[in-house]
């Protein structure tokens, strides 16, 4: 295995993080805000909570959505893209 390919991979499981934590707090905040000015605007005190809840769960879905789309796709072993190399490598010489 290359050092550019656990270098990508390593770039690649951030990127993973980070979309699970964006698409966890995005949904939270933008509703908690929402929730906190139709507090303000209507003087009312339970919306902000009740919203913010509703983020939370939005988030909870997001974050199953995408990770029901990663686990659908099957996944290459460390050992799987080294065979794939290897006989790759193999037939070029062949030719």
């Amino acid at each position: 295995m290359k050092k550019d390919d656990y270098g990508r991979d390593v770039y690649r499981s951030l990127a993973m993080i980070s979309q699970f934590g964006i698409n966890m707090i995005v949904p939270i905040l933008l509703c908690g805000g929402l929730g906190m000015l139709l507090d303000r605007k209507l003087g009312t005190s339970f919306l902000a909570i009740l919203l913010f809840f509703i983020g939370a769960l939005a988030g909870f879905r997001n974050i199953f959505v995408l990770a029901s789309k990663i686990f659908s796709t099957p996944g290459q072993t460390r050992r799987e893209r080294e065979r794939r190399h290897r006989s790759q490598g193999a037939e070029d010489n062949e030719s």
